[in-house]
């Protein structure tokens, strides 16, 4: 995907002996999003920000070591490894053969396989240090002005971190001036080292630079114009981390205290094999309990009661992650944990009062957003007439954040409509769900939309579950409603075999839970999203028993 940004100006930033100033430049090809306000909680603001720049940088992909230096070394010495092997009188002749053959396959080993790595690698650096060696990370953050609160959006360089910095307009003790969006910013590298002299005896002000769209465009050196290439990647996981955070999940309310205990040990030693995971023991109204895997040291905290209804034993790995949290947690109010289950991605959101930083982990480091698993898949899958779709949009536009209940009163639509037509929206990166206060909120991921098929398969399951679908291979064996849950069986006839999926829908039409004889469940269960039987049943169930479609 092919994205232009322009900017007027670069992002800024000046510190004196009585004020800080931090000026974001948006892109002026978007509408005109601007906002300017004077900080009132200094710290708390700079530790989240600072947490914010943690995860825009974060990449803990595997690195193979660079062997240059040794295998360069091992050349240069050649000639006396080979002299020390004459000196030892045992088959001289012999042993440098061996060596020689030795070092010859190390060598050509080295070069084939560290080859195309090098080669990429050097012209990344000669492009990163010869154009712009911050350009790198203004893809990633995205900020949005609202009526309530402004906040900032951002992945990790290996796309396996989210980042969610809120802001209350409490934060402020004066905004002078303000117009709601989401704009893309500039965000350079050097503004990490202005976030740590922000203090509570000088005055901080934020800025969205509205003096960028009061100038002509009209060519003018001052205008800085940057052509990205985003892999689809990129904005897979902006849509899926929306949809996964509307998922039923365990909520579990933990000290700052606590949590900062669970990076103290994981700091405190270096496993050195699995397994790697945190597991979370819950039990209604009782402390939580963390196992620390492999070390199976358990920590059990009195202060943070587990109130769900039911219990469960949650794992989640990629834990070093959590370390993101480090510096924010002295000063928070609180942490509250949402699990959507063992190898889900799950969200821990930190409250300072008024300032909110949400990171989000993907199942595991090494999966990243995209393909930690199709969580749009999951959501409310419900045909929505281009009329009433029109209708819901309006209403989310006019008040920026609602509630599904807030707009079907506003709209007069059915509550399953409204909740549908906003999951479209969601995935397609036009509106996005806010954890922190459980709405909907509007987010224009693009300047101009996303094609309606440009994602449309955004898995190999949801391609093959549609081929099912047309192909008429898919039948409901039966239906059934248990706790509030539609049970739906089925039967889906797979390269002459058939195989026979269940899946459970909430009241929500949420797919909350499913089985299936599959591989690909076998292997994932649903930790990378539903396979492509349960996901034609459940078309299918739409279609032919209520009507809709997903």
């Amino acid at each position: 995907m092919n994205f232009v940004h322009r900017y007027f100006g670069e992002t800024r930033a000046s510190s004196d002996a009585v004020s800080t100033l931090l000026g974001f430049a948006p892109d002026t090809l978007r509408e005109p999003t601007y906002f300017v306000g004077r900080v009132a909680r200094h710290l708390p603001f700079r530790e989240a920000i600072s947490a914010l720049h943690h995860v825009v940088v974060s990449d803990l992909r595997f690195k193979p070591k660079d062997r240059t230096e040794y295998l360069a070394w091992l050349k240069a010495h050649e000639e006396q490894l080979l002299a020390e092997a004459l000196a030892s009188g045992e088959d001289a002749q012999a042993k440098i053969e061996s060596l020689r053959r030795e070092l010859d396959g190390i060598y050509k080993k080295s070069s084939a396989i560290m080859a195309p790595f090098y080669k990429a690698q050097q012209k990344y650096f000669n492009w990163l240090y010869t154009a712009d060696r911050d350009a790198w990370i203004v893809l990633d953050p995205v900020i949005t002005v609202h009526p309530d609160e402004v906040f900032f959006e951002c992945f990790s360089l290996d796309e396996s971190t989210y980042g969610r910095l809120s802001c209350d307009h409490d934060v402020f003790e004066r905004i002078e001036d303000m117009a709601c969006g989401t704009t893309n910013i500039d965000y350079s590298h050097a503004l990490y080292d202005e976030f740590q002299k922000i203090r509570s005896y000088r005055d901080t002000t934020l800025s969205i630079d509205p003096t960028g769209f009061e100038v002509q465009t009209s060519g003018e050196a001052a205008y800085r114009e940057d052509k990205i290439e985003l892999p689809d990647s990129w904005m897979r996981g902006f849509l899926q981390v929306s949809s996964a955070m509307a998922q039923p999940a365990h909520v579990v309310d933990l000290h700052p205290v606590d949590m900062h205990a669970i990076l103290t040990r994981l700091a405190a030693k270096k496993e050195r094999h699995g397994p790697r995971s945190l597991r979370f023991l819950l039990e209604p109204d009782k402390p939580v309990s963390v196992l620390i895997e492999p070390w199976n040291e358990r920590l059990t905290f009195r202060r943070s009661i587990y109130k769900g209804r039911e219990g469960a034993e949650i794992r989640i790995w990629g834990r070093r992650r959590l370390a993101i949290l480090a510096r924010a947690l002295p000063l928070a109010k609180s942490v509250r944990l949402h699990l959507l289950g063992t190898g889900l991605p799950s969200f821990a959101v930190v409250d300072f009062g008024g300032l909110r930083f949400t990171l989000g982990l993907s199942g595991w480091t090494a999966n990243d957003w995209s393909r930690a698993g199709q969580f749009d898949l999951l959501a409310p899958r419900a045909r929505v007439d281009q009329a009433s779709a029109e209708r819901v949009f309006a209403a989310l536009g006019a008040r920026y954040s609602a509630t599904v209940d807030e707009i079907a009163a506003d709209t007069g639509l059915d509550r399953t409509l409204v909740a549908g037509a906003l999951g479209l929206y969601v995935q397609n990166g036009r509106a996005m769900y806010d954890l922190d206060k459980r709405v909907f909120r509007l987010r224009e991921l693009t300047r101009e939309p996303l094609h309606a098929g440009a994602l449309r398969f955004a898995s190999e399951q949801e391609e093959k579950a549609d081929r099912f679908v047309e192909a008429r291979l898919v039948t409901i064996a039966s239906t059934d409603r248990r706790d509030g849950r539609r049970i739906v069986n089925g039967e889906v006839m797979d390269d002459g075999k058939t195989v026979r999926p269940m899946i459970a829908l909430d009241a929500d039409d949420r797919l909350v839970e499913g089985r299936c004889e599959c591989w690909f469940y076998g292997h994932n269960k649903l930790m990378r999203g539903p396979c492509e039987h349960m996901l034609a049943l459940r078309r299918l169930f739409h279609a032919q028993v209520e009507g809709k479609a997903a």
